[in-house]
């Protein structure tokens, strides 16, 4: 029996031994998307109840097998599985589980609060979701993320976004968010001019907050709430973008992140004109005897008269095309052409202008450097950006210098630095608007004989302005009367501009005590920028330069100096109370200084050295720089505290006191206040089902500032007469008593987490009033002023927002995530000014203005609507439709907005995509206005219900019937002809063809994002390398639905309140890219 025993704890034994030589010793690193480390991640081995958790540099060791699973799981992140294998260091990195509703998120101040204890709407999304895809603007990649936040892009290049958060909430001043990084106030100037936010000439400069580099971008939040944003006093009546930059982590040895990537963008053919290519240049049968579609000249010298092109007309209601009709056109009347003084076939352009764009190419790369230890971390990286427009000479590049760094003296004082450098340049940058616009030119006045590109073959050959739009070839003018060579335009009438930009903060905290300390903080954001424009002798006439006269040729130059300046000093505290009472919050004092200098100079009356551009070049004497310094101060006082009761009941109080320099000293101070409270119900529901659950409640008091020189008024100097000056006054009288505007809002909303994290909610309800709104109302001349500032006027929002996140489908393998964003905004004008029931907040061509109307929506577009009888549409005895002035004929606010995103994970590989949507609003389109009645899109040259050619004579079955009653409420049989300009397309006739026939449903269904990755599995990578990712990313790449013809419902002028109008709107550009993405 001994023998046995003996045998049996032999045989154990050398089990073990066998066991313990299989085992290794395995260790690492686990960290962030972010490069931060994770300390107190658990480590554990499948199957086992072996384990162990990393340290406080997030470094692990344990023993296991070549065979073990080692499952890392961490609250707040997807849980990750590595197989041993032959590895003895595992490094691992740890994505954010974005449905965690009990997370840490920043708020305002920089204040970092757990998310369960919140009493108002903040919503987060991650760095890399803003990354993946690269865009110019990252603004514009939050599209359809988040709930409640309207994102209009305007498709131009390198232009601005649109960023409005709840609607609207000012009547005729900034609606923009506030921007914020690393707690340093972002200026998001525009600075476009008056005529190019009118619809008329003009650039897009783009935001300023576009200097911000996505490549840096830990997380964004979105505080939407009044009660949110009111610790930031006036800045945050809009709401709040909070940016948190990448962080350097604690580590053994240097962190090395490496990311490439370049995109593909070719233009959508859904959002550009599609010609009829059925009739040519003209615009009525009237030009010559011989053939009324052209003129007569006797060009070859035969005594027999020609028929010649009127090159000079921009429309395509000529003659049907034939080629074996022979006709001189504009290639006829250029000596380098092979067919100068011969005529050519009268045939449609092989080239029209959608061949006139060009590949966008975008380059993106980024390197950066990260480490720490126990007294002080640092990133430091750097990226390139290079794109080139699909315009022929655009492009864009830009620098950005990153640098973040902590370092602790000693465990109570520690101080950090942050600082980012952007060197953005641009040339050729797209024109907007009406004048001078080739989109104006290619989508309204255009002939669709002309060849595009034997537009581009004469310019390159002769470097001259070639045009198609010649003044009168048979006489000898061959030069532009219209339209410039689109090639000419591009290559020497182009713009360019300059920005350097110099942002960060310099902060240090001492702890005081154990619940008390002090942070001391110093902000600066400043930048120089310089815009130029040429014009080159030979162009035609166009409005230019400071005196908007019009000039054939010249130079303008902008220079801008911005500098913001903020010190703030912050007393800290957090409490137990006892009783299980807990008291945490700020108490602090800001500093606010903003400087912005503005110089434009512009020659007058053309260049007199062609190809020189300088002021001193002017024909006539230059005028007067236009010169304003603007200057600011504004001095905060606030405090914010936090009540908690049993981790369950949360109280949010919150003060600010603001005195700013922009309104008069009676009227100079005034607070902003908040209270907040939540309640975290599912404490006490003992129910398995619900993980999470919270009520919040929320009341708010903030407001708008006056803006810089609206009180006192000022003289401007115009010139001399003689040795005396000459000044005058503006055309708008300044107010002395002017107060902020101050903006009222609650908010109650519901948080769920439920079926063990698989499905979350965040439901919201608020209610927004804004009063005292600063508005600029009409006045009698005898005054002096046209125009004058005052308070009144009253705007309300009320809205639902509504995030769903889900987990439908989860295994070992595979993953399957849902986050779904749907808000409804409904505002509402109520009284202004005394007298004063409507407000014109634009006036564009076509008759068309964007308005304020009491009783209304905001953004109204009025201009000529249909006559209704028993609500059928009047249609004339010639058969077009009976227009009524001023009427009310869309709005330019959606409906609702919504964003499905989807990702499906198998292993290594990640699929997701972005669904947007937006529903209801109008756009009115000047596009088509002109462009049908020019006889461009092919519907202008199709059949109608009887088989027949819409321009064939309406006694020969031609022409349309509109749909409606006659007078006498009979239904319309009456056919109007559409076989010229004049007829049912025509646009110069104010009585008939109401502008509503131009007004779209803005609504649209877009795939705007999609990407496939895939992750190298760790194993195969070795010890250095921590994370080998492919991607192939998409953006803008279908357009599922859309009402608008030939363009995209979100293309507009730019940023601002001046939205619902499309004139010269360039196509959406679809692009697909790859990224790779190395971390060391």
């Amino acid at each position: 029996m001994k023998k046995h025993i003996l045998v049996s704890l032999g045989i154990l034994l050398l089990s073990s031994m066998q066991v313990f030589s299989q085992e290794r010793l395995v260790s690492g690193t686990v960290t962030t998307d972010d490069g931060s480390v994770l300390p107190g991640v658990n480590i554990a081995i499948k199957g086992t109840n072996r384990g162990t958790s990393t340290d406080a540099s997030g470094n692990y060791e344990l023993k296991a097998e070549k065979e073990s699973i080692l499952v890392f799981s961490f609250i707040g992140f997807y849980k990750r599985e590595v197989t041993v294998g032959n590895q003895s260091v595992i490094n691992v990195l740890l994505q954010y589980e974005i449905n965690e509703l009990e997370e840490v998120v920043v708020t305002a101040l920089g204040i970092t609060r757990e998310r369960k204890s919140l009493g108002f709407a903040v919503q987060e999304i991650q760095g890399d979701q803003v990354s993946a895809v690269k865009q110019q603007n990252f603004v514009n990649s939050l599209s359809g993320k988040v709930a409640g936040i309207q994102i209009r892009q305007n498709n131009t290049f390198g232009g601005s976004t649109n960023v409005l958060i709840r609607g609207n909430n000012s009547l005729a001043g900034n609606n923009q968010p506030l921007f914020v990084v690393d707690g340093v106030p972002i200026s998001n100037y525009q600075g476009n001019s008056t005529n190019q936010t009118n619809g008329r000439r003009g650039y897009d400069y783009g935001n300023a907050a576009s200097d911000i580099n996505a490549e840096d971008i830990a997380s964004i939040s979105i505080l939407k709430s009044a009660a949110a944003t009111a610790l930031y006093g006036s800045r945050g009546s809009n709401g709040v973008v909070l940016i948190t930059t990448k962080r350097g982590s604690k580590r053994k040895g240097l962190g090395l992140s490496v990311s490439s990537g370049v995109n593909f963008g070719q233009i959508d053919k859904s959002t550009f004109i599609r010609y009829q290519k059925k009739y040519g240049a003209g615009y009525s049968p009237w030009y010559g005897p011989t053939n009324p579609y052209f003129e007569d000249a006797d060009i070859n010298g035969d005594g027999v008269p020609d028929l010649v092109n009127p090159t000079r007309e921009d429309g395509s209601y000529g003659a049907a095309f034939d080629p074996n009709l022979m006709v001189y056109q504009w290639e006829s009347f250029v000596p380098e052409s092979e067919h100068y003084l011969k005529p050519m076939p009268w045939v449609a352009a092989q080239n029209d202008p959608s061949k006139f764009f060009e590949q966008q190419v975008t380059w993106n790369h980024s390197v950066g450097l990260n480490g720490g230890n126990e007294n002080g971390t640092f990133r430091l990286a750097y990226t390139y950006f290079d794109d080139k427009g699909i315009l022929p000479n655009s492009s864009q590049k830009r620098h950005n210098l990153n640098f973040n760094g902590t370092y602790n003296f000693s465990s109570k004082l520690k101080s950090s630095i942050s600082a980012n450098y952007a060197n953005q340049g641009t040339i050729g940058r797209y024109s907007t608007g009406y004048s001078d616009n080739l989109m104006t030119n290619f989508r309204q006045w255009w002939q669709t004989n002309v060849d595009i590109k034997r537009q581009k073959y004469f310019y390159d050959l002769t470097g001259r302005n070639v045009t198609w739009n010649m003044d009168n070839p048979i006489d000898g003018n061959t030069g532009p009367i219209y339209w410039d060579n689109p090639y000419w335009t591009r290559w020497q009438n182009y713009n360019s501009d300059d920005r350097g930009r110099l942002y960060g903060n310099v902060k240090v905290e001492y702890q005081l005590t154990d619940w008390f300390g002090l942070l001391a903080r110093s902000s600066l954001d400043t930048y120089k920028e310089l815009r130029e424009e040429r014009r080159a002798v030979g162009s035609i006439s166009t409005e230019f330069g400071l005196q908007n006269n019009e000039e054939r040729s010249g130079y303008q130059r902008t220079d801008i100096d911005f500098t913001e300046q903020n010190y703030d000093l912050i007393g800290n505290f957090n409490k137990d109370l006892g009783n299980e009472l807990n008291l945490s919050g700020i108490v602090g004092v800001n500093i606010r200084k903003e400087s912005r200098e503005t110089i434009i100079q512009s020659t007058s009356g053309g260049l007199a050295i062609p190809g020189l551009y300088a002021i001193s070049n002017s024909v006539n004497n230059a005028p007067l720089p236009k010169e304003t310094l603007e200057e600011k101060q504004v001095n905060g006082y606030y405090i914010s505290a936090s009540l908690g009761y049993q981790d369950t009941y949360f109280l949010d109080v919150s003060d600010r006191v603001d005195v700013s320099s922009a309104l008069p000293k009676a009227n100079n101070t005034y607070n902003y206040y908040s209270f907040s409270g939540s309640y975290i119900f599912s404490n006490h529901i003992d129910a398995e089902w619900l993980r999470f659950g919270k009520f919040r409640v929320g009341y708010a008091e903030v407001g708008n500032d006056a803006p810089a020189l609206s009180v006192g008024d000022v003289y401007s100097r115009i010139d001399n007469f003689g040795s005396s000056i000459l000044t005058s006054v503006p055309s708008t009288k300044n107010n002395p008593d002017l107060k902020p505007e101050r903006t009222k809002s609650w908010e109650i909303g519901l948080e769920l987490n439920t079926l063990a994290g698989r499905l979350g909610l965040d439901l919201s309800v608020y209610h927004v009033n804004t009063i005292n709104q600063i508005l600029r109302v009409t006045q009698s001349f005898a005054t002096g002023f046209q125009y004058r500032y005052v308070n009144a006027g009253n705007l309300t929002n009320k809205g639902l927002e509504l995030s769903v996140m889900a987990t439908p489908l989860k295994t070992d393998d595979f993953e399957w995530k849902a986050v779904v964003n749907w808000s409804k905004n409904v505002n509402k004008v109520g009284d202004l000014y005394e007298g004063v029931s409507n407000i014109v907040l634009n006036t564009y061509q076509g008759g068309i203005t964007l308005n304020a109307t009491k009783g209304e929506k905001y953004g109204t577009i009025r201009g000529s609507g249909f006559t209704y009888l028993d609500g059928e549409k009047v249609v004339t005895p010639a058969g077009y439709y009976q227009a009524t002035a001023d009427q009310v004929i869309g709005v330019a606010q959606p409906n609702w907005m919504g964003g499905i995103t989807n990702s499906f994970t198998y292993k290594g590989v990640n699929l997701s995509f972005l669904v947007d949507v937006s529903k209801g609003g109008d756009v009115y389109s000047l596009d088509m206005h002109y462009g049908q009645g020019t006889g461009l899109p092919d519907y202008t040259a199709a059949l109608n219900d009887l088989g027949k050619e819409v321009r064939a004579p309406v006694a020969d079955g031609g022409g349309l019937i509109n749909p409606g009653v006659q007078a006498d409420g009979t239904p319309n049989t009456i056919r109007a002809r559409a076989n010229d300009y004049s007829g049912y397309y025509y646009w110069g006739n104010a009585s008939r063809n109401p502008s509503a026939l131009t007004v779209y449903d803005a609504s649209y269904v877009k795939l705007r994002e999609a990407a496939l990755s895939y992750r190298i599995p760790q194993k195969v990578l070795g010890k250095a390398i921590q994370n080998v990712t492919f991607s192939v990313v998409g953006r803008n790449l279908w357009i599922i639905h859309k009402n608008v013809p030939f363009a995209d419902p979100e293309s507009g002028l730019g940023a601002g309140n001046a939205q619902g109008y499309l004139s010269g709107s360039y196509p959406t550009v679809k692009n697909l890219g790859f990224k790779l993405q190395l971390d060391f």
